[in-house]
């Protein structure tokens, strides 16, 4: 059995639970109430240690400092899901791309569009790897598994709106 450690950074979006990889490799980030969003369980450990890096680096995007975050992260997903996600890491702090163009760059097919965001949906590093980016077609804002108040402040904080 893996050891997981964690512990709790405070932001504006309130309070964030980090876990890691006994080797340091962020393995989430989630915020309260969010969808899918991890717990604390009986047999993690809590130890601040392993992410030092992660909160200077979240401290310093909150202020306005950190455009691109360079963590040592490991997520588990299926290939689908990390190639979706190996799309998010790739979209610029201060702009937006649609879940139909998240798709054609994986060279999924339009009709994959749900697919992929559900694969958004399920990505365990909240602000780390970058979904709050993605929106609809129509410019509106869809779906965001912190809640959609996050993803306004996440996109009014890169000047988005």
């Amino acid at each position: 059995m893996t050891t997981t450690y964690w512990t709790t950074a405070h932001g504006p979006l309130g309070p964030l639970l980090l876990t890691a990889a006994p080797t340091g490799e962020l393995t989430s980030l989630s915020v309260p109430g969010q969808k899918g969003g991890r717990v604390v369980l009986d047999d993690w450990r809590q130890d601040p240690g392993p992410f030092r890096e992660a909160e200077e680096q979240l401290g310093a995007y909150f202020a306005g400092e950190l455009k691109e975050f360079r963590l040592p992260w490991r997520t588990q997903g299926t290939a689908f899901r990390e190639k979706v996600w190996a799309a998010l890491d790739a979209i610029p702090y201060g702009s937006t791309v649609t879940y139909g163009e998240i798709a054609a760059r994986i060279g999924a097919p339009r009709a994959a569009v749900r697919a992929v965001g559900g694969a958004i949906g399920a990505n365990p590093l909240l602000v780390v790897r970058p979904c709050h980016r993605v929106i609809g077609a129509d410019g509106t804002l869809t779906g965001y598994a912190g809640g959609l108040d996050r993803k306004v402040r996440l996109l009014t904080h890169e000047g988005v709106l």
